[in-house]
């Protein structure tokens, strides 16, 4: 039967037959099942999103403050060294070190650094101690006393001249009864006869002023900073009768209850030096406490730690919880009313059965060109989507050109650095300082242009624009020259020592010869970074060892092959194989799966790009490179295979 003989029965009314209490019972029946379902499976769900709601916040709060934390005393730590080492250079200033503390050149030196130090850190006085602690000179704010002539007897002055060292004094009280801190850098004049300790150098800090620029100090209800000296005395606080207090002494201990919880994170973050936080019951309320040490000296000097009234952090979570409830309930309801319109919708839809087909086309007919609209409006939406597409593309088109020409003007005035860097030192051979500080920039600048040509070769290889100039050569004639470049790998005075394991056969590849030396020398370099130093990065090794290993192999693809299918090679074949192996800290097991990855580094050096370029390099020659951790003994390997050449 065809279709237009069936809807001329319909519209003769033939075949129609309706019975409409049944279908009017069943569309309440099924609207009452939707409705209960519905709010049974809202007040479930609810509860349990509430929940995961609390929990995920509470934690994620509690992960944001431990980084702002860290984030704060590296910031407070980096300040300080910015202070000492202008005091540094004011204590190896020439007029200094031929002991002229007093002259106007000298207080005009000083006047100009108390300015510049009081630009980014509110600093009381900078000022000038003989060898006996008398105050040479001083220099102070308008309307402050300069005490010069005479003597401080602070511990931190005695402490400066027994250890000829830079000290950061703990908290002590000024004559204006302010709590303050002080920095200083002693006057060392070497002579024949040896070092003479001539002085000091220093600076006063008010501890509130300084620490106020950092954070909250003054208002305990919100979020607020406090800061601990090395024994333990509060430096900053909301409570003004706490600054000065010792954390472990009665007053503090009283006022807190001697809470375990708190006493245990001062203990850990203060006299241990290891960041920690905490969550715990206080006098006006639950608070989350987060505190990280600030090294200074290779010590513990100072302890910041960023405090937070719960209440706060419930606040924020039940307002969003409020926002999800009234989300869900919202949906709900539109659930319910959406039920509602249907059913009124079937029921006149039933009634209008009645009175014919005609009037069900036309319904039908409006149906169809209420779809006709909306198919265009989605092809309208599909139009703007692909022209947003577009926009993105031309996007991330220009702004890889500008990482590559970024790291192409960064690249440009490296070379001329080092080379008058170079010509100075050896103009200057006889001044060990000056050379010293030509070697720091020489090697800060080798390190700049190693990490522009990375980011160079980073955007040849995700524009595919990675070139290889492929030739024949030996590859472990080319390991051999590039461990050459690390020094005479036999030095036992070294700390890394290299060994060496050849193959018999011959190792001939074809490829780029650079490309494939930059490869070996990242992973030495990577190998070098971790057999250095032990796992705290603090103590030394006795001797870090880098094995490297060629082999060749003939490789059954289908059976034991480590290269990929995806990498073009069909069959067998022979391959050469190179392991560098060392004994230093291994590879972290949350690392290992990205390891090749751009990025991913947990040492503090580096950037994490020198292995994802080498991956890129060895599969360019259709190779494969890979790690794993040494089994049964300390550190990791790194191997690569490239076809070989037979």
């Amino acid at each position: 039967m065809g279709l237009f003989s069936k809807i001329n029965r319909i519209v003769r009314g033939e075949g129609l037959r309706i019975n409409r209490l049944p279908v009017k019972k069943t569309i309440i029946i099924y609207a009452a099942i939707i409705i209960t379902v519905s709010f049974a499976f809202f007040f479930y769900f609810q509860h349990q999103t509430e929940q995961s709601i609390r929990d995920s916040m509470l934690e994620q709060q509690k992960q944001n403050q431990e980084d702002n934390t860290m984030a704060l005393a590296q910031h407070i730590r980096s300040d300080m060294g910015s202070l000492m080492g202008r005091l540094q250079g004011i204590s190896h200033s020439i007029y200094i070190q031929q002991g002229d503390f007093t002259s106007n050149y000298t207080k005009s030196v000083l006047k100009n650094y108390f300015r510049q130090m009081n630009y980014s850190t509110p600093v009381d006085r900078l000022f000038i101690l003989d060898a006996n602690g008398i105050v040479k000179m001083n220099i102070v704010h308008e309307g402050q006393p300069t005490f010069l002539g005479e003597s401080f007897s602070f511990e931190w002055v005695k402490e400066t001249k027994s250890t000829m060292s830079p000290q950061f004094s703990d908290g002590f009280v000024g004559a204006d009864g302010q709590y303050r801190i002080a920095v200083t850098y002693p006057i060392i004049i070497n002579s024949t006869s040896g070092s003479n300790y001539m002085g000091l150098v220093g600076v006063v800090i008010p501890t509130l002023g300084f620490l106020g620029y950092y954070g909250n100090i003054y208002d305990i209800e919100s979020k607020y900073l406090s800061v601990l000296d090395s024994k333990g005395v509060l430096l900053a606080h909301p409570i003004p009768s706490l600054v000065g207090k010792p954390f472990n002494g009665d007053y503090f201990q009283n006022i807190s209850a001697h809470n375990k919880v708190l006493n245990n994170l001062i203990s850990t973050v203060v006299f241990s030096g290891k960041p920690s936080s905490a969550i715990y019951e206080f006098v006006n309320g639950e608070r989350l406490t987060s505190g990280y040490p600030i090294l200074l000296n290779g010590q513990t000097e100072y302890s910041a730690f960023m405090i937070t009234p719960t209440s706060t952090i419930y606040s924020k979570i039940n307002s969003i919880i409020a926002t999800e409830r009234l989300v869900m309930f919202s949906l709900i309801v539109g659930i319910i009313a959406a039920v509602m319109i249907m059913i009124i919708f079937l029921s006149r839809v039933n009634s209008i059965l009645d009175k014919g087909i005609r009037e069900r086309t036309v319904e039908l007919k409006e149906v169809n060109e209420s779809l006709t609209i909306t198919n265009e409006k989605l092809e309208l939406a599909n139009e703007k989507f692909e022209a947003a597409n577009e926009q993105l593309k031309v996007h991330d088109k220009m702004q890889k050109e500008f990482i590559n020409t970024a790291a192409h003007e960064l690249r440009t005035p490296i070379q001329p650095i080092l080379g008058i860097t170079k010509l100075i030192k050896n103009k200057t051979k006889d001044n060990e300082q000056i050379a010293e500080y030509c070697d720091i920039v020489i090697r800060n600048a080798i390190r700049l242009k190693k990490l522009a040509e990375n980011i160079l070769d980073i955007s040849r290889i995700e524009s595919n624009a990675l070139r290889l100039e492929r030739e024949h050569f030996e590859l472990d004639g080319l390991i051999l020259d590039v461990v050459n470049g690390y020094g005479n790998p036999l030095d036992k005075e070294k700390k890394v020592k290299f060994e060496f394991e050849w193959s018999n056969d011959q190792c001939t590849v074809n490829g780029d010869k650079v490309r494939i030396g930059q490869v070996v020398s990242n992973l030495i370099d990577n190998s070098i970074k971790f057999v250095s130093k032990d796992g705290d990065g603090d103590k030394e090794m006795e001797k870090g060892i880098i094995s490297i290993k060629i082999e060749k192999t003939k490789i059954n693809k289908k059976r034991d092959s480590p290269i990929n299918d995806n990498n073009g090679i069909k069959g067998e074949g022979s391959f050469v194989t190179v392991s560098v192996k060392d004994n230093g800290k291994g590879i972290d097991k949350e690392i290992m799966p990205k390891l090749f990855t751009k990025f991913v580094s947990k040492s503090f050096q580096g950037t994490g790009l020198g292995l994802y370029i080498s991956k890129s390099i060895i599969e360019a020659h259709g190779g494969r490179i890979w790690a794993e951790n040494n089994e049964g003994e300390k550190g990791s390997t790194f191997l690569f295979s490239l076809p070989s050449k037979d």
